[in-house]
């Protein structure tokens, strides 16, 4: 029997190289607004969210960039409401020269109606941006398994 009634994800906190850095590709990738931050020296930290909800923390205490080889976050993915949003944030990753897992748009898994696009942050952390439709004419690029679970 469990003793949690309910339950939903209420912030990730990742850890970054460069908190400047990673502030401002958060802020111009998802519209974040920095709702709170600390600069003093060995406690810097910033809180990304909208409309006053925390989303993401983001946290300098990082030497080395993500390493997917290591136990931990596998990728972080964002639902929007449209396949239009999913495109325009794909255009703003591409302006900032973001790195793709995959060209374009690519559903979960053959034939699904939800997609997105697969990239990593400024420190190689796997992101990924979807729409719960729009990706059904779309070529998974992995057969037999989602496409979320092999980039």
């Amino acid at each position: 029997m469990t003793v949690i009634n309910a339950i939903k994800t209420g912030h990730v906190g990742l850890n970054v190289t460069d908190l400047d850095r990673s502030v401002d590709f958060y802020v111009k990738v998802f519209g974040f607004e920095v709702i709170g931050e600390g600069r003093e020296k060995g406690k810097e930290f910033a809180f990304l969210g909208r409309d006053g909800q925390l989303l993401v923390t983001l946290w300098p205490q990082s030497e080395l960039n993500y390493d997917a080889n290591h136990a931990g976050l596998h990728h972080l993915a964002f639902q929007v409401e449209t396949p239009e949003e999913v495109l325009a944030a794909e255009e703003v990753l591409k302006g900032l020269g973001a790195e793709f897992a995959y060209e374009g748009v690519k559903p979960h898994g053959e034939g699904a109606a939800s997609g997105g696009i697969f990239f990593v942050d400024p420190d190689g952390t796997r992101l990924e941006i979807y729409a719960p439709t729009g990706a059904e004419e779309a070529h998974a690029p992995t057969s037999g398994a989602p496409t979320c679970g092999f980039f």
